[in-house]
Formats: C-alpha cells, sequence, structure tokens
C-alpha cells in the first residue's frame, strides 16, 4: 500500500515538474557544446574570455566562453575531479595522480607541481578532489593522503600541513584567520590560517551504516556560524569560534553531500537517497520547504536573478522561484534525452527491471551516470550558465527570456 502511494506521489511530482517546464517564462537555450573524453565533476571558473574546466580525461581545458573554441587543453596523470583556481596569470588545480599543479592560464605551460602522499577513493560515490582556494597569499587543499596543505601559490613551496584522520576531499573554507574543512574521519576542523595549529575539531554523530559520519564536501558560513551536510544524514550548524553545536537537523535516510547555498538567510541543498531538494532556515535547521526529485543532489545550487539553479543525477537542471515556491526543468543534458526511459517509465518512476541499489551497484551507478548526470556546479557569467556532465559533454547555455 505504501509503496503504491509513493509511486503516485512521485508520479504527480513528475507532472508538476513537466508542468512547469512547458508554461514558464523563461527558457536556456544551447549557445555551444564542447565533448570531452571523459565525465566532468569539476566545476567550470570563467576569467576573461576563457572558460577553464577539468575532466576525467585527465585534462584541464581551456575554451573560448563565448565560441567554445579550444585554446588549448593539459594533460596530467589523473582524474581532474577539482575546480580549478585562477591565480594572477595562472591556474591552480588538483588531480588524482597525488599532485596539485599550477600553469599558465594563456600557454598551458606548467609552473610547478606539489607532489602529495597520492590520492585515495573512499568509494563509487566519492566523486570530487578536494579544489584550492586561496587566502592570504597561501592555496589551501585537502588530498586523498589525509593532510590539508598550505601552499605558496608563487612556487607550490609547503608552508604548513594538518594531518586528519581520513580523506580529505572537502574543499576548505576560509573565513578571517580560519580554515574549516571535513574529512572522510568524520571530523569537522578549524585550523589557525597562519600556521595550521589546530583550534578546535568537532565529531559528527555517525549512524549504524555510517558509523564515521563521514564530511564529503564543503560548507558555507552563515553569520558566526559554519554550516555542513554529512554522510550520517545530518546536517550541522557550529559556532566559528567555540566549535560547538549550534543545531543538528537528521534528513531521511539520505547524504547530505553538496554545500549548502545561502540566500537571505535560507540554505538550499540537495540530498541524496531521500531525492529531494531543500529550504531550511540557517538560523534553526528548520525546513521550509521540499522539492521531491528523482534522483540524489550532490552539485551545489547557485543564484540567478533571484532564481535557484541545481543540477540533478538524472541529467536535468532545475530552477526554483523562491517568491513562488515554483519549481521547474529548464534544461535536459544529451545522454539524459538518450537515456532517461532506460531507467525510467512514462512516470519518471524508475523502471521495474531497474534496481538502484541492486545486485550490481556498479553497473547500476553506471547506467545512472549515463545519463549526463550533473555532478559539476554550475557557473554563470555574463548571462551565460556553464556546467558539465557525467558524458563529459561541457554546455554553455544562455537565458532566452526574461
Amino acid at each position: 500500500m505504501l509503496a503504491d502511494i509513493k509511486l503516485k506521489f512521485y508520479a504527480i511530482v513528475v507532472v508538476l515538474l513537466s508542468v512547469f517546464s512547458l508554461n514558464g517564462a523563461a527558457q536556456y537555450s544551447l549557445q555551444w557544446k564542447y565533448t570531452t573524453q571523459g565525465g566532468i565533476y569539476s566545476s567550470p571558473v570563467v576569467d576573461g574570455n576563457a572558460v577553464f574546466i577539468g575532466s576525467n580525461d585527465s585534462c584541464v581545458y581551456s575554451l573560448d566562453a563565448q565560441e567554445g573554441q579550444l585554446n588549448w587543453k593539459f594533460k596530467t596523470g589523473g582524474e581532474v575531479k577539482s575546480t580549478p583556481l585562477v591565480y594572477k596569470e595562472n591556474l591552480i588545480f588538483n588531480s588524482t595522480d597525488g599532485c596539485i599543479y599550477s600553469i599558465n592560464k594563456h600557454t598551458a605551460r606548467e609552473n610547478w607541481r606539489m607532489h602529495t602522499a597520492g590520492e585515495k577513493k573512499h568509494d563509487m560515490w566519492d566523486y570530487y578532489l578536494s579544489s584550492p582556494v586561496l587566502a592570504n597569499d597561501k592555496v589551501i587543499v585537502g588530498s586523498g593522503d589525509g593532510f590539508i596543505y598550505a601552499l605558496n601559490p608563487e612556487t607550490g613551496n609547503l608552508c604548513w600541513k594538518f594531518q586528519t584522520g581520513g580523506i580529505v576531499h572537502a574543499t576548505p573554507l576560509v573565513v578571517h584567520d580560519r580554515v574549516f574543512v571535513g574529512s572522510f574521519d568524520g571530523f569537522f576542523y578549524a585550523l589557525n590560517l597562519s600556521d595550521g595549529g589546530l583550534i578546535w575539531k568537532f565529531k559528527t554523530k555517525g549512524n549504524e551504516y555510517f558509523p564515521k559520519g563521514e564530511i564529503q564536501k564543503g560548507a558555507t558560513s552563515y553569520n558566526q556560524s559554519v554550516v555542513f551536510g554529512c554522510r550520517d544524514y545530518f546536517m550541522y550548524s557550529l559556532n566559528m569560534q567555540s566549535g560547538e553545536l549550534n543545531w543538528s537537523k537528521e534528513e531521511t535516510n539520505s547524504w547530505i553531500i553538496a554545500a549548502p547555498l545561502l540566500v537571505d538567510g535560507l540554505l538550499y541543498y540537495g540530498t541524496s537517497d531521500s531525492h529531494c531538494f531543500r529550504c531550511m532556515k540557517a538560523a534553526t535547521g528548520e525546513i521550509k520547504t521540499s522539492f521531491p526529485l528523482n534522483m540524489r543532489v550532490y552539485a551545489e545550487a547557485v543564484l540567478l536573478r533571484n532564481q535557484i539553479l541545481f543540477g540533478c543525477f538524472n541529467g536535468k537542471l532545475y530552477q526554483i522561484d523562491p517568491a513562488s515556491g515554483a519549481i521547474r526543468e529548464v534544461f535536459q543534458t544529451d545522454g539524459s534525452k538518450y537515456n532517461y526511459h532506460r531507467v525510467y517509465n512514462d512516470d519518471g518512476i524508475f523502471r521495474d527491471d531497474f534496481k538502484l541499489y541492486g545486485n550490481d551497484l556498479a553497473a547500476s551507478e553506471r547506467q545512472i551516470l549515463a545519463l549526463g548526470s550533473i555532478l559539476s556546479t554550475p557557473c554563470i557569467v555574463n548571462g551565460i550558465i556553464y556546467l558539465g556532465d557525467s558524458n563529459g559533454c561541457f554546455y554553455a547555455l544562455r537565458l532566452t527570456a526574461p
């Protein structure tokens, strides 16, 4: 009985999404597309007339931001699953070959590379690498070797490093003189930016299936708090100064991977197995609005003209109007158009012959990724939305109506 109700509920949701897609005021037209040879989990960065993106084919690409032509590509020894950092005339990024690279953003000439103790992957859902951030003339980045590194951006020389007890694929958050970052060891750390000294650490709750309470991705600051999601199904808010818990909110049997987007005191984020996108009050953790989907969301949401945009593993880009509470589809990747009905029936519910977590997890995940899943957080510059998909397609979309 419960299963029938759930199926009917999802059918209604899909119909509503279709209605919003058809009747919404604005649509996004494809300006250009470029195809790499590997999935794109990295998020793009635009600088001047160039857009930079990493790919699982081991390359970083520079493309013309308006037309999509290739300027250059730089090959590493592993997958580039971090978002590049633009520093002066250079790009700094992370690769699964265990190196942090700096290259010239115009010519792709290598400036330096720093060898970590080696990358690791936690499991098949560990899709990202830590992305480097710049603060106080230091590049801060995490690594699969368990360390958080601070490097000189000019030379790659080590300023300091701090060892955690697990893989660090979360992107650090720097606020004032502190570095905030989570680890797969289940701890969230606050470090001194100047020397890497530990200020405090907070242990997540953990649960029966994920006892460590692994922290996979980034965090968001709100007033004097830092907010992050976890694999133990909780969202946490901590006091920045003391590390004490402000509040925690449990999600229904689902990881929270994406760092929440903060808009007007509200946090917007997607979930994993509960297949929802939620709006939460940052001060209290109270859920304000929920939008059911038919797949998980790992990428961060972004803000465009008072609208919230986010990508989903089903290969669709969604738009939410916070004022009206309406949600609609605004773009579908090529892989999703071609493979959608190999996973979903006409009502947008999983086909009877598809098992998301069946006997062959890897095969199911490959089938999902064939949808052109959007794990890449969109980047919006000059009215163009840039994003990649799991089939290696990189899209530039333009808003076609106000």
